[in-house]
């Protein structure tokens, strides 16, 4: 593989002057990216339509891949954005990830923007493609392959590209040993590696891409109520004490709005020029995890997550996988 040793961009804090209460297009706002395009997964629902939204305010032309296509123009429509292109794609299907791929790039579109905003969440034991347990499938290696069939034209105008991590990665490190859960499947572990690898797909990529310019970041969009907890019932959210018993959130949780900024923070500030390979939160660089803290579950990035040798290894063993790399 080719290895580049760079220099890593420090996982502090910059002093963005926004944060937990920042909108997705406050940290826009002024912004004129006419002429530059961007993919965003999930887009037609929950932070991805936000993120859209205050993408298409700003001038960038977005195209949204979706397992549902008609049902993601009727959203977006009803959302007034009619104007964005939707492709279909699932991401738990590596035939369609890769139709997608050749479809885009056929399209003669450039790229200036991904976010891989898209995932499932503790989801019952699935299986997809050659018995992939869904999760590492749909959020990482889904993900994994477009990026890298999408190489030609994110290089070309050196893109950014933005994963969505959470602060289920520290539930659990990549399980190199038995990363599809064949021995003793648990929805959270399952879950925790997923976004882990999120986080580490952005540290590789950034590794390996930062010569061609292209830079890619991990985002915590921080706790949002949205469809992705579909497969939560109340009673379970209740005893994670994210609800009371009436369903009302507890302190801390943001709105759509809110929960969108970082992506878009992490994709557009000229804050980020030049850096790349960090773990976002808040609208700004994470502090690493503080231990002793009584926010170390919840506030952070976690050092597996951020870990060099990890991502190579997590990198190879995706490449491995799916037939796919760039950096072959």
């Amino acid at each position: 593989m080719n290895r580049l040793n760079l220099q890593p961009t420090p996982q502090q804090p910059l002093g963005s002057g926004f944060g937990h209460d920042s909108t997705a297009a406050s940290v826009v706002e002024g912004m004129d990216l006419a002429g530059c395009e961007a993919i965003v997964t999930g887009g037609y629902s929950g932070l991805g339509l936000e993120t859209v939204r205050a993408l298409v305010g700003v001038g960038v032309r977005v195209s949204v891949p979706a397992r549902r296509p008609d049902h993601a123009r009727g959203v977006l429509a009803a959302a007034d954005l009619g104007g964005v292109d939707v492709f279909e794609m699932d991401l738990g299907d590596q035939a369609s990830v890769k139709k997608f791929a050749a479809e885009y790039l056929d399209s003669g579109r450039r790229l200036d923007i991904v976010i891989n905003n898209a995932a499932i969440m503790a989801c019952p034991e699935t299986r997809v493609g050659p018995g992939w347990e869904a999760q590492f499938a749909t959020n990482h290696l889904g993900h994994f392959t477009f990026v890298n069939l999408l190489w030609p034209v994110l290089s070309d105008g050196g893109a950014r590209v933005v994963a969505l991590s959470s602060t289920g990665h520290k539930r659990s490190g990549i399980r190199f040993d038995d990363p599809q859960f064949t021995r003793g499947y648990d929805k959270w572990e399952a879950y925790g590696q997923a976004k882990t690898a999120n986080s580490l797909f952005a540290v590789g990529l950034d590794a390996l891409g930062a010569g061609h310019g292209v830079r890619a970041f991990a985002v915590n969009p921080g706790g949002i109520m949205t469809g992705l907890q579909r497969h939560l019932s109340q009673e379970e959210m209740v005893a994670a004490g994210w609800m009371d018993s009436t369903g009302k959130l507890k302190d801390g949780f943001k709105t759509p709005e809110q929960g969108a900024a970082t992506s878009v923070w992490s994709a557009t500030s000229p804050l980020l020029d030049g850096k790349g390979g960090v773990y976002c939160e808040d609208c700004d660089i994470a502090k690493p995890t503080d231990p002793d803290s009584e926010l170390a579950r919840f506030a952070g990035v976690d050092a597996h997550a951020i870990d060099h040798e990890s991502a190579i290894r997590l990198w190879e063993l995706s490449a491995n996988l799916t037939g796919v790399n760039a950096f072959g």
